[in-house]
């Protein structure tokens, strides 16, 4: 038995459906016990703004932007984001981001791994007007 899993995005299911660009959580995929892993790219003009915003109950969340500028609203605060730039918002800080574009944004998220989500996130309906 090996300690170390490889798995490529082509074979991580794209949970977005229809909504544009893809998401894929890698986190079952590759078996992690520790962390949840996700691959995340986001064409222009989308994301959460005019829409909603998420907190957590216990979990923080670390997100790498690979490529892009993604805009960022962390409670009040609206700031843009370029690539190779980390953020990290405390469980409780309210969140969404969003691709004003003009070009796809790749980024990457990081939490904490839990075995149960129920009752971990809490929407924030019209939290980001347009």
């Amino acid at each position: 038995m090996s300690d170390y899993t490889i798995t490529a995005a082509a074979d991580v299911d794209d949970v977005l459906g229809d909504y544009p660009g893809e998401m894929r959580m890698f986190t079952e995929a590759i078996g992690a016990e520790q962390v949840a892993f996700t691959y995340r790219r986001m064409p222009p003009k989308t994301g959460g703004k005019g829409t909603y915003g998420h907190s957590h109950r216990t979990q923080e969340e670390v997100y790498f932007v690979i490529s892009g500028t993604l805009q960022f609203k962390l409670g009040d605060e609206v700031v843009d984001v370029g690539p190779l730039t980390c953020v990290r918002d405390a469980h409780a800080t309210v969140r969404s981001v969003w691709n004003e574009g003009p070009e796809d944004v790749e980024l990457v998220i990081c939490s904490l791994r839990l075995a149960d989500q129920t009752g971990e996130h809490e929407m924030h309906e019209g939290f980001w007007p347009e």
